[in-house]
Parts: structure tokens; sequence; C-alpha cells
């Protein structure tokens, strides 16, 4: 695969960064121009997605890791840097221009549009998250910026976030604990300029999932492992080119593999389900399937964190459902302003009044629970309960917003014609489904 030169480089990421008009409002179109130029230098044109076999697309030495943040410990601040304020605004105008329009469609067809993707992607999202050796423009770990991102895409729907995130999510553990030539083989084709579909593969089917217990096991097998079992409530299950599968594996516990989907004749079995439709949810079969040593994430002497794994996907589902909560807040509030019975607006009646307060008070303890979470996890400090808080309140909580708010549009909650059926059916789903892995 060619590698570009760097001025073609250079000139690709900022066309998806730093044009955008944000940038410049922000006065960080300079500053952004030097960094993504840096970490454009290793980038490579992205791969087809159809391709059936991966290959390091650059030469590493050692694995490329992203230090904590620079900011000292004890450092817990809500205010967004400009960064943060940068992409979280270019978001929200995407999502009232594009995505928060064409939800009901996904919903309906299980699956959110490619070129919806595409633009999201295009937002430098994942560039943003990769090494600088490894192809992207990353310097150091950004839990809570991806925390505020995933927050701002669930405000136009939960599954349609996860969708955009789940390749995120990949690229954050592949950082994390990838091998060298594990991060040079996909890490480029990640943060490259087309959307690569990609996705964790964690929940299992059954009442008693225990993430830290699989029932999918990897036997060892000759020069590699034999992978059993299923899984369930996996986004992109059917577009995506490869998944980090969980399975649990003797004598170190649960790992994560790489499975590249066309190389080993995957085939996903779609899974529409009550919410999250259009994260194109699908659930995979594993029998006996032979997978070589190098495709457990960071071979078997690696320095892998399960406990930190699940975290992190528990703070990305939180934060996406603080967006999907923050919909909900801000399609009642006028709406019972303007809806009138009895000569006058329902909002005048103490229990609607008192209902949307809930939903707000709620919905910030959510959002400032998982946004410490995110900060802990930043700065290199334990943030295993923090993120279990935040992922128990999420599913909660945001079920009691949800279910408020259908009931707050009285008969016009139950029907199709307004959103908030759709967003409570997502805010049930917080409940069962793992997020993107923040």
């Amino acid at each position: 695969m060619p590698k570009l030169d760097p001025q073609g480089a250079a000139l690709n990421a900022l066309t998806r960064v730093a044009g955008l008009p944000v940038v410049q409002r922000l006065g960080l179109d300079k500053a952004l121009e030097r960094t993504v130029f840096h970490g454009a230098r290793a980038g490579f044109r992205a791969g087809s997605v159809a391709r059936k076999r991966f290959k390091p697309l650059i030469d590493l030495t050692k694995p490329a890791r992203l230090p904590k943040a620079s900011a000292g410990a004890a450092l817990f601040d809500v205010s967004l840097s400009d960064e943060q304020a940068m992409f979280k605004d270019a978001i929200d105008r995407l999502v009232d221009d594009q995505l928060a329009g064409a939800a009901r469609a996904a919903d309906e067809a299980c699956a959110t549009p490619d070129e919806l993707l595409q633009q999201i992607h295009d937002l430098g999202i994942t560039i943003m998250a990769v090494p600088e050796d490894a192809g992207g423009a990353a310097s150091e770990r950004s839990p809570v910026t991806h925390a505020i991102i995933a927050e701002a895409l669930g405000r136009a729907d939960l599954g349609m976030a996860l969708a955009a995130l789940a390749p995120l999510g990949v690229a954050n553990a592949i950082t994390r604990w990838g091998t060298a030539q594990q991060q040079a083989t996909y890490l480029p084709l990640l943060a490259g300029e087309t959307f690569m579909p990609a996705a964790t593969a964690l929940a299992e089917p059954g009442p008693k999932f225990d993430p830290f217990n699989l029932a999918c096991t990897a036997e060892p097998h000759r020069n590699g492992y034999s992978l059993d079992g299923n899984k369930t409530l996996v986004p992109l299950a059917q577009s995506a080119a490869f998944y980090l599968v969980a399975a649990q594996v003797p004598d170190l516990g649960p790992r994560l593999f790489i499975v590249e989907r066309e190389s080993h004749d995957i085939e996903p079995r779609p899974q529409p389900a009550m919410g999250l439709r259009a994260a194109g949810l699908g659930q995979l079969h594993f029998s006996n399937l032979v997978l070589p040593e190098h495709a457990m994430l960071g071979g078997p002497d690696g320095a892998y964190d399960h406990q930190e794994f699940v975290a992190l996907s528990r703070i990305g589902m939180a934060a996406a459902a603080v967006g999907q909560c923050q919909a909900v807040l801000n399609y009642v509030t006028p709406y019972v302003k303007e809806r009138k019975a009895f000569g006058e607006p329902v909002a005048y009646r103490q229990s609607v009044a008192f209902m949307v307060a809930n939903i707000a008070i709620e919905l910030q303890g959510l959002r400032l629970l998982t946004w410490r979470a995110a900060s802990r996890a930043e700065q290199g400090l334990p943030f295993a309960r923090e993120a279990a808080l935040a992922a128990l309140q999420a599913a909660d909580k945001g079920m009691e917003i949800g279910t408020n708010g259908v009931q707050l549009l009285g008969g016009h909650g139950f029907v199709k014609e307004h959103p908030v059926e759709q967003w409570y059916r997502n805010l049930r789903g917080a409940a069962v489904a793992t997020g993107p892995m923040v």
C-alpha cells in the first residue's frame, strides 16, 4: 500500500479537521495545523473495507502508547478546553443539520447510513485518538474528550452514537494494549480517510452474563487458540471488517482477540432489538474457530487489564446515554410550555413542572458522575468504581428519564410522530448493552 507524502497527508488531515469553520472561529487553526501535520506524517490512506487480509502498513519497533493527561492528579474541571469545545460544537452542528433528521429512518432500517458514519469520521474523531507514531495525531490519553464526543452524538440517537463510536473504542483498545504489529496493521486503517467499521464484542446471551467470567472461551490450540461461544448486541455486526472479541483464556482470564470477519468467514446474524436499532446490532457465533497466537491483543505476555477495558466501556455507554437524556429534556421542556389543557399550558401544573425539573436534576448528576469517571481515567487514577456508578446511574436514571419523557407527552408519547418513544426504547438499552471504549 503506497505511503502518502508528508504534504499530501497533512492536506488530507487538515481538510478533515482544521478546515472546520469552528476551528477558525476559536482561533485554533494554526495550532491544529501543526499538530495534525506532525501526526499525519506517518499516515496512510485507508484500504478497502472489503479486504480479506490485513497486513502491517507502517513500521513500528515498539508499541505506541499514549501517556496520561498532564493535568494534576487532584484536578476535576468541568469546563471544556478549546479542543473539546471545538469537537462538541462541530458535532452539535452535524447532529442538528444531519443526524437528528435521519435518526427515525436509521431506527427503522436497523442501521446508520454509511454516508453519515463517514461524515462523523471526517470530523477527525479517530485520528485525534491514535498516537502519532501509528498514523494519528494524539499526544496523550483523552477519555474526557471522548466522553464529551459520545455525549454530543448521543443527543441525536443512542444507537447511531454506538455505531459511529465503535471503531473509536477499538482504536483505543489497540492503542492501549496492542503489540507493535497489531498497531501497525489496524491503527492506520482506523485513522485513515475512510470510515473503517470495527467493533468490540463483549456481551453474551443469557441472564447471568458476567463480563469478568465469560462463557465464550479461547482454549490453547497448537500455535494459537480455539474460540468457542456466542456474542450478542454487537454494534456494526454485519458491516465490521474485524472485531475485538472478549473470551476466557485458561490461566490468563478474560482477554481480547482480533477476529477478521472475512478471513475467518464469520457470518453475523442480525439482531433487531427494542432499542439501539441504528447501531446495527447482531450476534456472533464461534465454533472451534482457530486463531493464531498473534490474534490475542497484546499477546500472552502483554499487560492487558480487563477491568479497565470494561470500565472504559461503561463510561462510553454512560456518556452516550447522557446525550440521549439531554435530547429528552430539550424536547419536553418547550412541549409542556406550548401544550395546553383546560385553557393553560400543562407546564403550569406542579406535577408536570416537578417532573421536568427532576429530569434536569438527574441528568446533571449523571453527567457529573460520567465526567468524573472519565477524568480519573485520563489522569491514570483508579476509576473502576466511578465507572460502575456512572453505568448504574445511566441504566437506572436513563430509563426513568425516558419513561418520564413519554409520560409528559401523554398520548403523543406513545406514537412515532414524536421521537420520545424512540429515545425511551434506546435508554432502556443502556442497561444491557456495552458502549464504546473511551
